[in-house]
């Protein structure tokens, strides 16, 4: 039994391998890391970068992707100057005016070309190649919270539940006000590998983050226990869990995080 789990977790990590380059080739906190190139080379301007975990610390993922509506595949959502300028997108905080933690957010793209003065503000996220304070932000930050193997090597579940951040789930203006719906209960989903535990999946956790609408219908069209059949496989190549994890969410490589008792 103990060769057979030996076996299945290798050929896990096999089928993984091609897609781990995103987390395994930069430091943690470039974990998530976003490079959108659709307009500003072509505006003489560097690729932006986006880090995940600067705004998973103080956003949850459903504001950014269903409310605000960035799409969850990289160059994907058709970001300008001027639909951040109109409020969409980047722009729906980064407008200048708005408030998060007693700070208010820079502006984020200003009209025609880039003067002398907006650099500084410019480069804070067309920054690809430069060398900038993310990491030692990260590493200020991550300090002060509890630590996972992979990934960025923070455990934002437990982060969360212990009130270290608190993400935001609405944006005036942008949000409709709803009452949380009440999470079903955690539940196994069985697996047939030998030697490999069953998944205890919990709704709750993954409510905080994402509610019911990044993941229903798009990513699990059935809302029905064993309604959706999908495969490891699957998952390693980006198809439902693996949506997020491997991605954002912790790696796929973190076998007991979601195999108990393997």
């Amino acid at each position: 039994m103990g060769s057979l789990k030996a076996i299945a977790v290798a050929l896990a990590i096999t089928v993984v391998a091609a897609g781990a380059e995103a987390w395994n080739s930069a430091a943690p906190s470039g974990y998530g890391r976003v490079i959108i190139r659709n307009h500003a080379e072509r505006a003489g301007l560097a690729p932006v970068v986006f880090d995940h975990w600067i705004h998973r610390s103080r956003f949850t993922c459903r504001l950014c992707h269903i409310d605000i509506g960035f799409a969850m595949n990289e160059g994907a959502t058709n970001i300008t100057a001027a639909t951040n300028r109109q409020g969409f997108y980047c722009g729906a905080c980064h407008d200048g005016k708005r408030t998060f933690g007693g700070k208010k957010a820079f502006a984020a793209c200003s009209e025609g070309l880039p003067k002398e003065n907006d650099a500084a503000r410019c480069g804070r996220c067309h920054s690809l190649n430069r060398k900038g304070a993310s990491e030692d932000e990260f590493s200020a930050f991550s300090e002060k919270q509890p630590k996972a193997a992979l990934g960025n090597g923070i455990n934002w579940e437990e982060a969360e539940a212990r009130g270290l951040i608190k993400p935001v789930d609405f944006l005036a203006g942008v949000s409709i006000k709803r009452p949380p719906l009440k999470a079903q209960k955690d539940f196994i989903v069985d697996v047939k590998a030998p030697g490999i535990g069953g998944v205890i999946f919990s709704h709750k956790q993954h409510a905080v983050w994402n509610g019911c609408e990044v993941c229903h219908p798009e990513i699990f069209p059935s809302v029905q226990k064993g309604g959706t059949k999908y495969s490891m496989p699957q998952i390693s190549a980006g198809q439902y869990c693996g949506v997020c994890h491997d991605k954002v969410a912790f790696p796929l490589q973190a076998c007991n995080r979601c195999h108990k008792n393997s």
